[in-house]
């Protein structure tokens, strides 16, 4: 299938799924809005995820695919489900371990992550019971990306892709109950919201175990043993921990600084779903394709098909990223006010999660590049030179976040986080030139400069027209107006951008639409 067509697949169903979790953050929104009980679930639902995408998406995919991928070029489908089953049952007992040692210590384990709310002791011992009702949630998590990083090394994404629909599916249905019974307490909301994530959690694994299941390739549970596989995947797994969730890691480096200030991890989040949008759609998308692409082509021998795919798909996340950028920068507070004005969140929480999305989206290249750059390195077995730069990451976003804070509260941790991203994206790409592995032809650069200054030139005009529509932009008219005055900005900004682009021969659209029809093989 083509490359294209399989970064489209994925990008779809993301896209599905972020669609739905707007649905599901304005319900949020509006049963819990950014008080005690709404901060508590954040923090809550925030650490079992983090170590899902740390542990599992992060490392898991890093380590996995390109062995899985290798063993099925090399050796064959039998030699890939014996080191899939081993790997595997190797996995479900450090998960096993893992929630029974976190659900028996969770008070101890909380505290280095949410410092700030232990001066308030109700609100912490929420946190400490909302986190234990979502942390199986990680478990199921990682089962299901495991078996994710089966079905994309076979070329099959749409599965996998689809799952996290079903998170947001049920916790709309739950939010919906809630809005209508309309709870005394907003702690006893939180807990049935932390009930569904865990649902959830379980639905998303037995629709991927489905999908497993009809490949043939469900690996058998056998009991853990040492082997040269398996010593070799931990080698990778354990440094790709660090490289393959830092955006996760910087963004709770954030949220440990921000538990000092009332409502700030709350204007963090809503702002993080914002941005979150193109970076799962157009980052995302392109890293789950371009990992097992790349491994295929490179344990094949055919280096310079590798570079190719490299090549386009990076051009290609920045052809989609840098208007997604221009037009989160200059209608961040329209496009807050749309989705989540409403209930208990107010116009001033409007105004303080849209100055975080400006900080974060300035970041948004940098985090969609971190996720193209990476296979780059996976592909090639290396995980220990991302997790080199994961590290710096960290330090700068720390160090920025603890300066800027005092002074610039939520968005001071924004600008952090960003900051950060590219630090590790600019370290990653000279690392790569360096070694040979990526280098833009003087055509890709030229289509690269162009992209930037159209959109450049599109945030300043989406600000200009702004202008004059800051009543009905503000919801004085009503929210239909609204909406439809921000989406003639956006629909008009987008025909403008792909118009120019297409008549400068910068991106046309005919060779797009060829990529979405010719093979990857």
């Amino acid at each position: 299938m083509s490359l294209y067509r399989n970064f489209l697949n994925v990008g779809a169903m993301t896209l599905l799924s972020r669609l739905l979790g707007f649905v599901r953050d304005m319900a949020l929104a509006a049963v819990l809005g950014t008080g005690f009980a709404a901060d508590a679930f954040v923090a809550a639902f925030r650490f079992p995820n983090l170590f899902r995408r740390l542990f599992a998406e992060g490392a898991f995919n890093a380590a996995f695919v390109p062995l899985f991928s290798g063993a099925l070029e090399q050796k064959g489908e039998e030699a890939a489900r014996e080191l899939a089953a081993h790997i595997m049952s190797w996995l479900i007992v450090v998960l096993l371990t893992l929630t029974v040692l976190a659900e028996i210590f969770m008070p101890q384990v909380l505290v280095p992550f949410v410092p700030g709310f232990l001066d308030d002791p109700e609100k912490f011992e929420l946190t400490v019971l909302l986190t234990r009702i979502c942390f199986p949630y990680l478990a199921c998590m990682s089962l299901m990306a495991a078996y994710g990083g089966i079905l994309n090394g076979l070329g099959n994404f749409l599965a996998a892709a689809f799952a996290p629909v079903l998170l947001n599916v049920v916790l709309i249905v739950v939010l919906g109950v809630l809005i209508l019974l309309k709870p005394a307490a907003p702690e006893t909301a939180a807990i049935w919201v932390s009930i569904g994530v865990a649902l959830a959690g379980v639905a998303q694994l037995l629709l991927v175990t489905w999908a497993v299941r009809a490949t043939g390739f469900l690996p058998r549970f056998t009991w853990p043993r040492p082997s040269a596989e398996v010593r070799r995947f931990w080698r990778l797994a354990l440094p790709a921990i660090a490289s393959g969730g830092i955006t996760q890691i910087n963004i709770f480096v954030g949220t440990i600084i921000a538990s000092g200030a009332a409502g700030a991890m709350s204007y963090l989040y809503y702002a993080d779903r914002l941005y979150q949008l193109p970076l799962g759609i157009i980052g995302i998308a392109i890293g789950v394709v371009l990992l097992p692409e790349l491994s295929r082509h490179l344990k094949a021998g055919r280096d310079d098909r590798a570079r190719e795919a490299f090549n386009r798909s990076l051009v290609f996340a920045m052809f989609l990223t840098l208007p997604a950028t221009a037009g989160l920068v200059a209608l961040s507070e329209p496009i807050i006010g749309l989705l989540f004005e409403r209930g208990a969140f107010g116009p001033e929480a409007t105004r303080q999660t849209a100055a975080a999305l400006v900080a974060f989206a300035c970041g948004l290249p940098a985090f969609i590049a971190i996720k193209v750059l990476q296979p780059g390195f996976f592909a090639r077995e290396d995980t220990l030179t991302p997790t080199l730069f994961a590290g710096l990451s960290v330090v700068v976003n720390i160090a920025v976040s603890l300066l800027l804070f005092p002074t610039y509260q939520h968005v001071g941790i924004a600008i952090a986080t960003a900051l950060s991203a590219w630090v590790n994206t600019i370290g990653l790409a000279v690392i790569l030139v360096r070694r040979g592995h990526f280098g833009l032809d003087s055509r890709e650069v030229r289509k690269l400069l162009i992209i930037c200054a159209v959109s450049f030139g599109l945030a300043f005009g989406l600000w200009l027209a702004a202008g004059p529509l800051a009543a009905p932009l503000s919801g004085a008219e009503g929210i239909v107006m609204r909406a439809l005055v921000l989406f003639a900005l956006i629909g008009g900004g987008a025909v403008l951008y792909f118009a120019i682009l297409h008549f400068t021969g910068a991106q046309r659209l005919g060779t797009i639409l060829s990529g979405f029809r010719r093979p990857s093989t």
